[in-house]
């Protein structure tokens, strides 16, 4: 499943590398202490669909109303398992209030699958996790990661965090897209 159209899956593809070619670095960066895209500013993200770990589709659509946190991901990203615990609590404290999260895990092979379930059996995560389709795959293999999108309750990228997201930062931005009306 993809996009809606080739236009809207262009666009898409183009927003995730420019957004994703920041994380050239797999280490947390200064850049994440900076604001939030101020509302007025913000370009909506056009409508995502992903294959679901287990079957079925994560879809951005669904969650249009909530703060949604996007989490580009692998297994084998020492980075990526290392921020899994700030995500955690995070959502646990923000979800009931209208926060929904992915994880869109990167990792490839033969049996993806299969390790990504491992993973997320073994780290508990509270949150779908989805896997890109293959042309998304195709255009972002040299991304950073960890590499987070938060989308406001509009479904506008609000800020793109490149390396791993530090608690109290996602903390104190979930908290203030979450008081916008």
């Amino acid at each position: 499943m993809g996009l809606t159209n080739g236009r809207d899956r262009r666009w898409m593809l183009l927003f995730l590398m420019a957004a994703l070619a920041l994380g050239a670095s797999r280490w947390r960066v200064s850049g994440q202490s900076a604001g939030l895209i101020p509302a007025a500013h913000r370009e909506p993200t056009p409508d995502l669909t992903l294959a679901q770990l287990g079957g079925g589709e994560w879809k951005l659509a669904d969650h249009r109303g909530h703060v949604v946190v996007m989490n580009f991901w692998a297994t084998w990203c020492e980075p990526c398992r290392d921020e899994m615990p700030a995500f955690v609590q995070v959502l646990r404290q923000t979800g009931p209030q209208g926060v929904a999260m992915v994880g869109v895990s990167m990792d490839t092979g033969p049996n993806t699958q299969a390790v990504v379930q491992q993973f997320e059996e073994r780290y508990r995560l509270p949150w779908p996790i989805a896997f890109p389709d293959t042309m998304l795959r195709q255009r972002s293999e040299s991304i950073g990661l960890p590499t987070t999108v938060l989308l406001d309750k509009q479904g506008r990228r609000a800020k793109t965090y490149v390396g791993e997201v530090d608690r109290a930062t996602l903390a104190k931005d979930v908290a203030a897209l979450l008081a916008e009306g």
